[in-house]
């Protein structure tokens, strides 16, 4: 694999031509957006895109409830696969060793005192390339019973699934399945060569016939341009339905991957990008996700007004850092919001 240019491409006089964008009805849902008029949106003036992104977020959504989430790595490091930007790649030489996997107990133990703490939605993450039917897909099974027997949503991200196994977890109780697109069907070759966009959007095809809901964003600051950026959304906002939930992540910049040496993520580049989600899903939970810790607590307040109504709740993600929960739990009073109760 090359490794991906350390250049960021988000310069405003790319070569790609935008296209204006016409008034948005509050109510508006979309599947036939196209890369400019998605580039349209992202470059109108700052507090224009705003106003819109907020307009559809208060006719889709309560205007101050955001879902509290939280994220546990149940079998961490190890993962055949080289995304440019994990840690837990076995391609790259990180702090992140293979650990085997957590037993149902301790993994519902951690899902009580996320409850405790205030979440609603219990995600569980293995470091796989693909589930492979066995005792530890057996195991994965039984804990999402076990987070449902607790009245949480429970939600999983295993890697590539067989339309057959997504029904599994269908019927074990799972409610959403994350399985991010990353970046653009272009740019996507510089970040991962193991597996191919369209394997990606195969397992989300496998996710939603089973009756999952769809979990599915992407990271910015990996070097992408913004086209790249629109790109992306633009191939989650032509999925019918869209999907229920789109997290947008900042890179975290780990020493001893391909994209240690990339700047942070510019704070105003990332308010773009959530509302601009917003506009073309607009009844979508849009997730403010992974690289909150380098964001300022303006920069998510900001976020949230434009739409973000989900965060992910802990110190830690998978095996990044996160602001604490007693820091959440500031923001959110700072913003005068309330936590959004479980839709069981």
């Amino acid at each position: 694999m090359n490794e991906p240019s350390l250049a960021p491409r988000v310069e405003r006089n790319e070569t790609s031509e935008t296209k204006p964008v016409a008034p948005l009805k509050a109510a508006a849902i979309r599947r036939d957006w196209t890369v400019a008029e998605a580039r349209g949106l992202y470059e109108l003036p700052l507090f224009e895109l705003i106003d819109r992104a907020r307009a559809l977020h208060v006719a889709h959504h309560g205007p101050s409830e955001v879902q509290l989430c939280t994220l546990l790595s149940v079998k961490t490091g190890g993962c055949p696969e080289d995304c440019a930007y994990c840690p837990q790649s076995s391609h790259h030489e990180t702090n992140v060793a293979p650990e085997k996997m957590l037993d149902e107990a301790a993994v519902l133990d951690a899902a009580r005192r996320a409850k405790d703490a205030g979440s609603t939605r219990f995600c569980m993450g293995a470091a796989w390339r693909e589930v492979k039917d066995g005792p530890a897909f057996e195991r994965v099974l039984g804990m999402v019973r076990g987070v449902k027997s607790l009245g949480l949503e429970a939600c999983c991200t295993l890697g590539m699934l067989t339309p057959e196994q997504a029904q599994r977890l269908k019927e074990a109780g799972l409610d959403a399945y994350n399985h991010n697109l990353d970046t653009s069907r272009d740019n996507y070759r510089s970040i991962i060569s193991t597996r191919t966009f369209d394997e990606r959007l195969s397992t989300l095809r496998a996710v939603r016939s089973a009756g999952i809901s769809v979990c599915s964003g992407g990271i910015i600051g990996m070097g992408e341009s913004i086209d790249d950026r629109c790109s992306m959304l633009v191939e989650l906002a032509r999925l019918d339905p869209h999907p229920e939930s789109v997290p947008i992540n900042a890179l975290v910049r780990v020493a001893g991957t391909p994209l240690e040496a990339l700047p942070p993520v510019d704070p105003v580049e990332f308010v773009r990008m959530i509302a601009t989600a917003r506009v073309m899903m607009p009844s979508s939970m849009v997730r403010l996700s992974a690289g909150r810790s380098e964001l300022s607590r303006e920069t998510q307040l900001l976020c949230m007004y434009a739409g973000a109504n989900s965060i992910f709740y802990g110190d830690r993600l998978l095996t990044t850092g996160n602001p604490g929960c007693d820091e959440d739990r500031e923001l959110l009073k700072t913003a005068g919001a309330r936590p959004l109760a479980p839709a069981l």
